[in-house]
């Protein structure tokens, strides 16, 4: 899916040179965020969000509290009971011998909302494609207490380091980690014939959701790297989907907001599968239209986030019913 264009107005060439954006990447922000002055306003000028997710298999929510309060942390509750974020702390979080002992994962809100939104029980068969450095995998893992078995997929050889340290880090005893690339899934003699619970997709993407980490990438964000995602991605998730059993979900994400990325990616799934997008508690409604082009209604139930709406960085969510 090539990357959708529209003309500029003095509104968005105004925007575009108030928040130094360049001016095609407002002008699709335009057609689909809601306040687009406030939303370049939130990225251009407050650091994103500090938050971290609380290690189950090691401890409780209520024991890494009383913690990180009496290292005198400032923290807030969030939605997700093992989520808090980070409003002061005094000293290097990444660096503490809490971290270190796997108490806690440094993990976006949303990131974590993935997770949430795949209702886990115990002992399922799981599928983690583009696992590395671990966050979801392992907060997976804790989801399942331990049980079942994760397969945690990772092309990049560098990357699997970190996914390697984190899951020993994390006491994470049900995740087996493979070298394999996530577009040559079905060649894979493991997994030519393996059907799985449930399939999570983090897609590599053109991550512009995460302007608020890295505010270079609003110079060297381009149309090319949407169009060389979405190809990847729209092959990516259709091994994906090929690999849940009957009656299971496929959760795809991304850190991205374009559409050819997110909802595009999605839809085209509906040619060829037996699919239905349920809908999730948090986030506001995908889209369901881009442009010219008409998508199917049932994508109002994929979730987008935004930091000046939901306070987490850029992201998009779809769960995939697969009947």
């Amino acid at each position: 899916m090539k990357c959708i264009l529209f003309s500029d107005s003095d509104y968005i060439q105004k925007l575009s040179n108030k928040y130094s954006f360049q001016t095609w990447m407002v002008s699709r922000y335009d057609k689909y965020v809601s306040d687009l002055e406030e939303f370049l306003k939130t990225i251009n000028e407050i650091s994103s969000r500090r938050y971290i997710r609380t290690n189950t298999l090691k401890i409780s929510p209520d024991k890494l509290k009383k913690i990180l309060l009496k290292k005198e942390c400032v923290i807030k509750t969030t939605n997700l009971d093992e989520v808090f974020e980070l409003i002061n702390t005094g000293y290097p979080i990444g660096a503490s011998l809490e971290y270190l002992l796997g108490y806690y994962y440094l993990q976006d809100l949303s990131s974590c909302y993935a997770v949430d939104a795949m209702e886990l029980n115990e002992n399922m068969k799981i599928l983690d494609i583009a696992a590395s450095p671990g966050g979801k995998t392992t907060y997976i893992s804790q989801k399942l207490n331990n049980t079942g078995l994760i397969y945690a997929v990772e092309s990049d050889k560098k990357r699997l380091k970190k996914l390697v340290f984190n899951t020993t880090r994390c006491g994470s005893k049900n995740i087996s980690i493979y070298n394999i690339d996530g577009l040559s899934l079905s060649l894979s003699k493991i997994f030519s014939e393996a059907k799985f619970d449930n399939v999570i997709l983090d897609a590599p993407c053109s991550c512009d959701g995460v302007i608020q980490k890295d505010r270079f990438r609003k110079k060297t964000y381009s149309t090319k790297s949407i169009d060389y995602c979405s190809t990847r991605q729209l092959n990516m998730i259709n091994q994906a989907v090929s690999l849940v059993k009957p009656g299971g979900t496929l959760l795809y994400s991304t850190c991205s907001y374009s559409p050819e990325e997110n909802e595009f990616v999605v839809n085209s799934l509906f040619d060829k599968h037996d699919i239905i997008i349920e809908p999730y508690k948090y986030g506001v409604p995908g889209l369901t239209s881009f442009g010219d082009h008409q998508l199917d209604k049932s994508l109002k139930n994929t979730r987008r986030f935004y930091p000046h709406i939901h306070n987490t960085l850029g992201f998009f969510i779809a769960k995939i019913h697969v009947k």
